[in-house]
């Protein structure tokens, strides 16, 4: 094969000379958007394959299917960066690349297939480097453990077994905090910060957007600008958890005389540009006083097509979606595209104090695919008298539209109501 000459530093920029020399068993990185994590991730996996004819990779998300459209592309993209895109071959079922001259392999798996992952083998060389995109989704660290007893034996001298973990810090009390940021006497460990200070090939309108949000949403600037660790204290809501369930089995559990034991709720808060717009799908059992977030919408610059499709896609378009009531004009419009059952949320005098006492009624149960509610329910604090420091009764105005959504859906909810 003919020599490949990439000038690394060139390519890459700054910021990474520590992460790209480290072969210590667990290399993480925290950062806030537009860190370069991902993408230095990306490159230094194709890079190094492509130096190392024995080994291969595997790339780990919570759910398989959310790898096409962000480690596989960008990969692809590191690929097509290097100028090598004719010396890799990808394919999509079975999701994975190839590099032609060896036959080395980049895999790609979903924690929700454990078997896939458990009884994974190569036909060439080794699985040696594992990267963990999206790490926060990790909630289950036995989850973790078990991938990396699986990664062992005698390596050959030029191979070295190593986790990379890539994450936004949405909160302290995380497992990756306590076990990898807490303590740093570890050899084996690398665990940085980056920001987008070290992205040298950021425009000027992202820098623009990054002071924005310094001066209008400071802690949201420390988390996604900084890359600090989101700090919970003073959590307005501590009654939720993460954890697993069957929604379609949901819906066919009945109790007594065929009532529907849950109340199903639509929440629509309207964002566009830093707002996000924000949808929630709630399940309720008002017996058990338990509110299960099934699915969630959470994007930026959703004009209103948009959101009728992303709804629709969901297959919620002929629900009962209660919505914000501060822009009658998008859901009048949203109503002509198709979502005949929408209506405003009716709000009032103390809107806010009266949903979050509600919602502090019940016990909040979060599907881990509602990756955004999680984050909100860690980040959602009361604001600090500035005088003395001291709670006050309102929370601070972030991480707050799925919260704001689902207190629109819940509106009513001490009425005992079935929904079919």
């Amino acid at each position: 094969m003919t020599d490949i000459h990439i000038n690394v530093a060139e390519m890459m920029g700054g910021g990474y000379d520590d992460f790209w020399r480290f072969k210590g068993r667990y290399r993480i990185v925290k950062g806030g958007r537009g860190s370069k994590k991902s993408t230095t991730t990306a490159l230094w996996i194709v890079i190094r394959m492509m130096r190392t004819p024995s080994a291969n990779t595997l790339v780990l998300r919570r759910y398989f299917n959310t790898h096409r459209n962000s480690t596989f592309a960008q990969i692809q993209w590191a690929i097509n960066r290097m100028g090598v895109g004719a010396l890799w071959k990808a394919t999509m079922s079975p999701l994975e690349m190839t590099f032609k001259p060896t036959g080395q392999k980049i895999l790609f798996r979903g924690l929700d297939d454990p078997q896939s992952i458990t009884s994974i083998t190569v036909e060439k060389g080794h699985i040696c480097w594992c990267w963990w995109e999206e790490a926060f989704q990790i909630n289950d660290e036995s989850a973790f453990d078990k991938v990396d007893l699986s990664l062992r034996g005698q390596m050959p001298r030029e191979l070295f077994i190593q986790h990379t973990l890539t994450l936004n810090p949405w909160s302290d009390k995380h497992w990756i905090k306590r076990r990898f940021f807490d303590s740093q006497d570890n050899p084996n460990v690398m665990a940085i910060t980056r920001n987008y200070t070290c992205n040298e090939f950021l425009a000027d309108a992202d820098l623009a957007l990054f002071e924005q949000m310094k001066v209008e949403n400071p802690r949201r600037f420390a988390i996604e600008g900084n890359g600090e660790w989101g700090i919970s204290e003073g959590q307005v809501f501590e009654n939720w958890e993460t954890k697993d369930f069957d929604v379609d089995a949901m819906h066919h559990d009945y109790v007594d005389y065929g009532e529907c034991r849950y109340i199903e709720r639509f929440g629509l808060d309207f964002g566009f540009s830093q707002d996000p717009t924000a949808f929630i799908h709630a399940m309720i059992d008002t017996r058990k006083r338990e509110i299960y977030l099934c699915n969630e919408i959470y994007k930026t610059h959703l004009l209103i097509d948009d959101m009728y499709r992303e709804i629709k896609a969901l297959g919620f378009d002929g629900a009962e979606i209660i919505a914000d009531s501060a822009q009658p004009g998008t859901i009048a419009e949203l109503k002509k595209r198709g979502l005949f059952r929408i209506k405003p949320a009716k709000k009032g005098q103390n809107s806010i104090r009266d949903g979050i006492a509600r919602l502090q009624d019940y016990h909040i149960i979060i599907h881990p695919r509602c990756v955004n509610a999680i984050v909100e329910f860690s980040n959602y604090v009361w604001a600090k008298d500035k005088m003395n420091g001291q709670y006050l009764t309102v929370p601070v105005d972030e991480f707050n539209h799925l919260i704001d959504a689902l207190r629109y859906a819940t509106e009513g909810l001490g009425v005992k109501r079935f929904s079919w």
